[in-house]
């Protein structure tokens, strides 16, 4: 599959010198150094570098679910340091979805109760919400899904409503962190490609930290993360 061109050359995240010290007592560690890019719409980005090197913790601070020692970022022109908490859930819930390794699907409910659930915390009505997160479970090939539990999927159906529920919003961008890293190889480029396709139809931006330089390969850009600092690694 061919990867995905920007749908336009607007900026809709921007880190600026961002820094992160974590402190226990006398002992200080620097996790990111000065770390520094922009993100353009539709653009796909993806971040690399060893384990340990601070890759979960600076997207951890990009989404707002983490503070910095210095710097900011700004998503959608929102600066997430000068907001309050509330209004940094409401640019997350508006502007920003996330997948992470493990599913975070609430077992007690549906695959559709799931994926609504954003759409329900933004106050859209319950036959609305379950209309948009249907059409796009069966964008996801899980149209005879709907009404199973987590536990009723398997780990690749599992990690496609995940994909679901985060895109369900129409984000501006999505944090994936080791999005596949739970999954078989087969699984794991199963849902790269839906992640490249609903990129390619939805213009939504991706940012995914992986330890998988093949499938980084076919992101736009990938940025390597060392020292606390980012470089950009050029794909062979």
């Amino acid at each position: 599959m061919n990867k995905p061109q920007n749908h336009s050359t607007g900026i809709v995240l921007r880190a600026s010198h961002i820094a992160k010290t974590y402190e226990e007592g006398d002992l200080k560690t620097d996790v990111l150094a000065d770390v520094s890019f922009t993100l353009k719409r539709g653009e796909t980005l993806a971040i690399v570098g060893a384990s340990g090197s601070g890759k979960s913790t600076l997207l951890h601070i990009i989404g707002g679910l983490d503070t910095l020692t210095r710097g900011e970022v700004e998503v959608e022109g929102q600066n997430l340091s000068r907001l309050s908490d509330a209004d940094r859930g409401r640019v997350r819930n508006r502007s920003m979805g996330f997948i992470y390794q493990f599913h975070h699907l609430l077992p007690e409910f549906t695959a559709l109760e799931n994926v609504c659930m954003p759409l329900l915390i933004r106050g859209m009505a319950i036959a609305e919400a379950q209309r948009q997160a249907s059409t796009l479970l069966g964008r996801v090939g899980l149209d005879r899904r709907l009404h199973h539990k987590p536990a009723e999927l398997s780990g690749g159906e599992r990690q496609r409503c995940a994909v679901a529920r985060a895109l369900v919003t129409r984000p501006a961008v999505v944090l994936g962190d080791e999005p596949t890293g739970n999954l078989d190889e087969g699984n794991a480029a199963q849902v790269y490609d839906l992640m490249l396709e609903l990129n390619r139809e939805i213009g939504t931006s991706f940012i995914l930290v992986t330890h998988d330089n093949r499938l980084a390969s076919r992101m736009d850009r990938t940025l390597e993360l060392h020292n606390g600092m980012l470089l950009d690694k050029v794909h062979a």
